[in-house]
């Protein structure tokens, strides 16, 4: 199969004002200290706009109220979006309410439940609805959710849901909640898990607060893009706000996460040509020690690394994604976690070196770089953290190999293994004085 990352003219029209539209209209909504229900007013007529042109929720087939886009085509619209943090929130694909809506999706396709979309799926796109996912707990390691301690046993025609979850983006100004937990712990892990429904307002649900963050210190409650710790004290669930079928947590969660790791990288992209933009800016106008930043070999050093760091992993991600469209996540398992780790050092970088490069006016909170690498070190963590997805692709590379009789490290040894093997030659080779 060859690579191919090209889209049709009409589409790269849309990318081209989608460009001119986030520079232009949503950069400055950043520099606006807004609550959350003033900023769910002040971008609707940004949101009609987006309808208008055919790019709200394309992240969904079109049967389902999206556009239909395959990966590549999301791919390369999140770059331009990933830019500042109101992007995606536009154009109705922002975490988490992308992801859910795709679960749901899902979960609908498994069970064949019409229902699923008037309830909880048409309001998420219309953007009336607002979610969270809870899965990740205080007490284990996200990294691992076999270790889930959250149970829902079922009673009747009710599930009775207990836990404690933390993390949760947006619960704290969420409608609903998606919420995984142990259904039956008597079988292995991965089959004894399951997602549900969860109204904010069920008896029994409690936000403890907005976990403060490196990235947000002095957290104000209820604010869009907090994240939220929540107890879950005999919580009744009716048996129809089971997404899929029972059992089904972890098949649910991999086909949320894995389009989801791809647009996290090309959003992590667009945040670092954003920020070597500015650094290439700065190196151009910053003249010190007889000449300009941009002369001194150090920062050359830094845009040129930048520049291919950036290229290598947009190629990543944009093949991650081609894959995807083509074989399905399950078959892009490799590719995806390559592009996570990698991804999420790019930014960081990238972000760093244009940070340095404006000083101590890059520290301070007049310029978007202090808030992108505070945001940046986050990278390295959700949506598993760099160890588990380099644990991955090291697994199944090794599963290639087989172990040598021979230490490839020993030189004598194999060099008297080539004797013995080609000796005849060699004999021949000496007898001819070659």
């Amino acid at each position: 199969m060859a690579w191919d990352f090209e889209t049709e003219p009409e589409f790269e029209e849309k990318l081209a004002w989608m460009r001119g539209f986030v520079r232009e209209e949503i950069f400055p909504i950043e520099t606006l200290d807004l609550s959350y229900d003033q900023v769910v007013a002040f971008i609707k007529p940004f949101q009609e706009e987006v309808r208008k042109r055919g790019l709200w929720a394309a992240h969904l087939p079109a049967e389902l109220g999206g556009m239909g886009f395959g990966q590549v085509k999301l791919g390369l619209m999140h770059e331009i979006l990933g830019q500042t943090p109101y992007g995606p929130l536009i154009f109705g694909n922002n975490a988490p309410d992308s992801g859910n809506a795709e679960l749901l999706a899902a979960g609908m396709e498994m069970t064949d439940r019409e229902d699923i979309r008037e309830r909880w799926l048409e309001p998420l796109l219309n953007g009336t609805m607002r979610s969270g996912f809870s899965m990740t707990e205080p007490h284990t390691a996200g990294s691992d959710p076999r270790l889930l301690q959250s149970t829902a046993v079922r009673d009747g025609e009710e599930w009775v849901l207990n836990g404690r979850k933390w993390y949760t983006t947006n619960g704290s100004v969420a409608d609903i909640l998606i919420v995984m937990a142990v259904t039956n712990p008597d079988v292995h892990p991965y089959q004894g898990s399951s997602m549900f429904v969860v109204p904010v307002h069920a008896k029994g649900v409690t936000i403890l607060r907005d976990v403060g963050s490196m990235d947000d210190p002095e957290v104000t409650y209820g604010r869009f893009g907090n994240h939220a710790e929540i107890l879950y004290e005999d919580v009744h669930i009716p048996a129809d706000h089971l997404i899929g079928p029972e059992g089904s947590g972890f098949l649910l969660a991999q086909a949320r996460l894995g389009p989801g790791r791809i647009h996290h990288c090309m959003r992590w992209l667009g945040q670092s040509q954003r920020a070597f933009d500015m650094m290439c800016e700065r190196a151009l106008s910053r003249f010190t020690h007889g000449s300009l930043l941009a002369d001194k070999q150090t920062v050359q050093n830094w845009i040129a690394d930048s520049a291919a760091e950036m290229h290598a992993a947009r190629l990543m991600t944009l093949h991650a994604a081609w894959k995807m469209d083509k074989v399905g996540a399950s078959a892009s398992r490799d590719e995806i976690a390559m592009i996570k780790y990698y991804g999420a050092s790019v930014l960081h970088n990238v972000v760093d070196r244009a940070l340095q490069t404006y000083g101590s006016l890059g520290y301070s909170s007049d310029m978007p770089l202090e808030a992108m690498y505070r945001a940046a070190r986050a990278a390295r963590i959700y949506d598993g953290p760099d160890e588990v997805h380099r644990q991955t692709v090291a697994r199944h590379a090794l599963k290639r190999y087989e172990p040598s009789e021979i230490p490839s490290d020993h030189i004598p040894t194999r060099a008297k293994a080539a004797r013995e093997k080609f000796a005849g030659m060699l004999e021949f080779l000496e007898a001819e004085k070659v």
